[in-house]
């Protein structure tokens, strides 16, 4: 998959001077030992940090190596001053953690003391401002610390990946779309670039694409993913244009950025002009590590990035969209699933999710856009649509967004797509997500986040939270089980 980082975490070993390194040598040692039985990308350096004279050579050293995180492990007590300030110099993620002890017959020459040595570790980093991530479990054995690590890289990926991304918008928000126009400041603040476009910027490119000696390429590929569901064979050249027109522009503006994400302008006057709706082509793209959000929603393609970083997986933009029947409750869920009415919903898009992760997926038109542009006549325009049912399997829910006063908010949802016929249209899927009532009206409607939830298909809630913390985002919320109420909610009553 193109468009995502790859991460090499280099662990370096710190020791106080009145403790023995070889606790720190030796407990490094078997840490790699269970890294490489994961096949993980670490590499261990040569420098222990024992002294300031020492940061420089270790920082080198994760240098020459080519390693873009950090592990710092306190095979000891650690040296609080030398270690924070490795933390703070060195230009990546970083993550800190320490070893248990050995054996109880190893407690007086051969005891580390790392609990102790964290906290001191800990309150320096805070001394010092710096960004770092400690794990809910940092002190460990060498197994225990190899399975941290693991954890480590996909959280260090995030990081990578919004630390030199670039977010493409093409025109204005639509009128009625106002929740996804938020500030772009806030994203400057994370070291992303925004670069705002008008929708004939697009549209000029597209022209220069006419005949281009690569739509052939690009149609076959098409005709290949469809298989079955080619049902507008006519309509893929001008797709291909298309999807050519966004590589280019990927490849010709990302600038001093490594990553890019697109968030595109696709109705009202799209269809009118380009003559096709252009999901299909957004959701071939989010497949190949490309986010292209719909709507000019530009916090929405973030937020697919940085599932798409969490997972090394095709992410996807759903509206949170409408309620599950009562009656397809009864009759279809309920007897397979042990799952309440309350935790249920259907994610909706019109057609850009991408085919891997539908059922049967198939190109149509988009039938709400019909209504208004063709009600009388046979689909021309509104055509170019991947509609199907989402695949079943375990899904994150997850949005950063900025206030209208420019702060940072974030919230993430752990569920499922339930297997079961949505009976619908569009890219759509019954999905539960424990206890969504309450985080519907106490997160989503009450801290005013927009419509559009970016997907992970997988449980990514814990990569996801890392990363928000280590950005220093404070207001993070969840799904909140049944017996941890929210603030604003009410916790006696009638009921």
């Amino acid at each position: 998959m193109i468009n995502l980082p790859k991460v090499h975490v280099g662990v370096v070993a710190v020791s106080r001077d009145c403790f023995p390194d070889t606790l720190s040598k030796s407990r490094l040692a078997a840490i790699m030992r269970e890294t490489e039985k994961r096949s993980l990308p670490v590499t261990a350096m040569e420098t222990l940090v024992t002294y300031e004279k020492d940061i420089a050579p270790a920082l080198k050293e994760l240098s020459d190596k080519g390693c873009n995180a950090l592990v710092l492990f306190l095979g000891n007590f650690g040296p609080e001053g030398p270690e924070t300030i490795l933390v703070k110099e060195f230009r990546g993620p970083s993550m800190v953690v320490g070893a248990a002890e050995d054996s109880g017959k190893s407690l007086i020459q051969g005891r580390g003391d790392a609990l102790c040595g964290m906290l001191n570790c800990s309150y320096n980093l805070s001394l010092r401002n710096c960004r770092y991530h400690i794990p809910e479990q940092p002190i460990g054995t060498a197994e225990e610390l190899a399975a941290r690590i693991a954890e480590f890289i996909p959280v260090a990926r995030v990081l990578e990946g919004l630390a030199s991304l670039k977010v493409i918008g093409f025109g204005p928000r639509p009128q009625d779309f106002y929740a996804c126009n938020a500030p772009i400041k806030p994203l400057y603040d994370l070291g992303i670039e925004a670069e705002e476009n008008s929708e004939l910027d697009l549209f000029a490119a597209f022209k220069e694409h006419v005949g281009d000696s690569r739509i052939h390429a690009v149609v076959e590929d098409m005709k290949f993913e469809l298989g079955g569901g080619n049902t507008m064979p006519s309509l893929l050249p001008k797709l291909a244009q298309y999807e050519l027109t966004l590589k280019d522009w990927m490849e010709g503006h990302g600038g001093n950025s490594q990553y890019v994400c697109f968030a595109s302008k696709c109705w009202p006057a799209f269809q009118r002009e380009f003559q096709f709706v252009p999901c299909y082509v957004h959701s071939r793209m989010a497949a190949r590590g490309v986010p292209v959000a719909c709507e000019v929603d530009i916090y929405g393609a973030v937020s697919m990035y940085m599932c798409l970083c969490a997972t090394g997986d095709v992410p996807a933009l759903l509206d949170i969209n409408n309620s599950v029947p009562h009656d397809m409750f009864v009759e279809e869920i309920r007897p397979k699933y042990p799952c309440g009415e309350g935790d249920l919903l259907m994610g909706f898009h019109c057609g850009n999710t991408a085919a891997c992760k539908l059922k049967k997926p198939e190109m149509k038109h988009q039938i709400i856009m019909k209504r208004t542009m063709e009600p009388d006549t046979e689909p021309n325009i509104t055509r170019g649509t991947l509609e199907g049912d989402i695949v079943g399997g375990d899904i994150t829910m997850f949005r950063l967004q900025s206030t209208a006063g420019g702060q940072l908010q974030s919230y993430f949802a752990q569920g499922r797509v339930l297997d079961v016929p949505s009976h619908s249209f569009g890219g759509i899927g019954v999905m539960e997500i424990p206890e969504m009532r309450r985080f519907y009206r106490h997160v989503l409607i009450g801290k005013h986040f927009p419509h559009h939830t970016a997907i992970a298909f997988a449980h990514a809630g814990r990569t996801l939270n890392a990363a928000l913390r280590y950005l220093q985002i404070g207001d993070v919320s969840y799904n909140r089980p049944k017996h941890v109420p929210y603030d604003t909610e009410v916790v006696f009553g009638d009921e």
